[in-house]
């Protein structure tokens, strides 16, 4: 009566087995791909963000130790943020973004590209809505935001007096290089003395208490 069946095939159970082994491995592994991922694209972020350092290093050169005079799309587009400060909101419109004050002194737009970059909606630190979509790099030609009160307040780096906690420039949104469970919200960040490491948001915000001297 068997003498037809095939001696090699699967069974319809045991094809449903393999498929679910495979599944269950897929799952496993999915976030330990996704994982080396996003640090490979964190590393070649903070890698620009140094760079950039670079470039400003060579801009207060320049000019007499002065930070540029510039500003990010938030403070562009959403000037109200500044509302409490009326003489540095009025500065505004006459600034340009902070990628084309550094353009002389940059190898390539690209170092303003954060890998990781998908955009948002709603300004983290504010709460405002901006629309930068699909990547705020593709919007605004940049995806990092910068302290602009330095810009405001004409600091130089000869007034700085903790250049190591002052939050120059760094990710536009958390959900950049936020983790898969813990920490949702982290960010690449370039500090005073040109070094950049990845921060938590609570970290981030102790570096806003700060006051720019």
């Amino acid at each position: 009566m068997n003498r037809n069946r095939p001696q090699n095939a699967f069974t319809l159970i045991e094809l449903l087995t393999v498929i679910a082994i495979i599944a269950v491995l897929a799952a496993l592994l999915f976030p330990v791909f996704a994982t080396a991922r996003g640090k490979a694209r964190e590393i070649v972020c903070v890698s620009n963000l140094r760079q950039i350092g670079l470039s400003i290093k060579m801009y207060t050169q320049d000019y007499d130790e002065f930070y540029p005079w510039a500003v990010d799309p938030t403070d562009k587009y959403t000037p109200q943020i500044w509302g409490g400060f009326p003489d540095f909101q009025a500065q505004i419109p006459f600034m340009p973004y902070m990628h084309e004050a550094l353009q002389p002194y940059i190898k390539s737009a690209e170092l303003f590209h954060c890998p990781a970059d998908t955009g948002y909606t709603v300004e983290d630190f504010t709460g405002q809505l901006l629309d930068a979509t699909p990547t705020s790099y593709k919007k605004f030609g940049t995806s990092y935001n910068y302290r602009t009160e330095i810009s405001f307040r004409h600091a130089s780096e000869g007034s700085i007096r903790n250049p190591t906690e002052l939050n120059v420039l760094f990710d536009a949104a958390g959900k950049f290089h936020g983790g898969l469970i813990f920490d949702k919200m982290r960010y690449n960040v370039l500090h005073g003395d040109g070094h950049a490491k990845n921060l938590s948001r609570g970290q981030l915000d102790a570096l806003w208490q700060l006051p720019v001297q």
